[in-house]
């Protein structure tokens, strides 16, 4: 198994997250970040002074997927994740990570829940 953890846009979320559930993908993570890649953040006035934003605004969504949906699921969020026809500078990053185990915290396996 592995984890896809994609930086997207915010106002990309809710097209990505249709996309991942017309794949049957219902369990996802969403979770706030900030950062910037190759746009390093952004100028803009506030009451007649200018600052820097370096810091922008995107979403993470983490999937956990099968091996063999692993493509699947990347190029469906990066047709969904785009703005624009062709994309640009600053639409995201796509993360893949390898599973070692994964423990359902409702119902852990003896090993982990016995003290000693």
């Amino acid at each position: 198994m592995r984890v896809v953890v994609a930086i997207i846009q915010p106002t990309k979320l809710s097209t990505v997250r249709d996309a991942l559930r017309e794949l049957q993908l219902d369990d996802i993570t969403v979770c706030d970040a900030m950062g910037y890649g190759r746009q390093h953040g952004k100028s803009a006035l506030f009451r007649g002074n200018e600052y820097k934003v370096d810091l922008l605004r995107k979403v993470a969504v983490e999937v956990l997927v099968h091996e063999d949906e692993l493509e699947t699921v990347i190029n469906v969020i990066c047709r969904n994740a785009l703005t624009g026809s062709r994309g640009q500078i600053g639409d995201g990053k796509i993360f893949v990570l390898p599973v070692a185990e994964v423990i359902d915290i409702a119902s852990p396996p003896p090993q982990y829940g016995s003290a000693g």
